[in-house]
């Protein structure tokens, strides 16, 4: 509904501030969420790596305590996932992860959303990933897989798999070494 209407007269995040945490700089995520954080009425604090030192100038946990004191919302891109999942248990605020080592849940969330608006439906879909299957975007995508019932190959060379602890978290999506069978169907 909001990327059909637009949200211009409804501003849901009016008053509403985020705190943004980037221990890694990322021009598109930066926009991203400064834009759509502008564009629903709110106003967003970016601090860069340098602003923030997380974990070195003072512990994950009173960063946590302190930004969720005085912002509404804790978006984090960070190095480390347990960085993140710090951030989450001591934060009195929601805290979204916006790319950590291991996930890059709102990336696959922006992919699912093409997918969707394209076919309008994943029911009977069959996504195919061919490619480096030891990376954050990919164990996202597995993961999204499980949760909507996906039908998920992934095809990566030798040496290139997904982690064996990764692929634990994910036991429906099928681990291929050849592309051709991946892509089939």
């Amino acid at each position: 509904e909001i990327k059909e209407k637009g949200v211009h007269d409804k501003l849901p995040l009016k008053n509403k501030s985020m705190a943004m945490i980037f221990d890694k700089s990322s021009l598109r995520t930066r926009v991203s969420f400064e834009v759509g954080m502008t564009q629903l009425g709110g106003h967003a604090v970016y601090l860069a790596p340098d602003d923030i030192k997380l974990g070195k100038r003072e512990t994950v946990h009173d960063t946590a305590k302190v930004i969720s004191s005085m912002a509404d919302i804790i978006i984090a891109r960070v190095s480390s996932h347990e960085d993140v999942s710090e951030l989450a248990q001591y934060s009195t605020v929601p805290v979204i992860n916006a790319m950590t080592d291991l996930e890059h849940p709102c990336q696959v969330l922006a992919d699912l959303m093409t997918i969707y608006e394209r076919f309008g439906t994943f029911k009977g879909l069959k996504l195919a990933y061919l490619g480096d299957a030891d990376a954050n975007v990919i164990y996202s995508i597995a993961l999204a897989a499980e949760i909507l019932n996906l039908e998920l190959a992934i095809a990566a060379p030798k040496g290139y798999e997904m982690a064996p602890e990764a692929r634990k978290r994910v036991p429906s999506v099928k681990h291929l070494s050849d592309p051709a069978k991946a892509v089939k169907g």
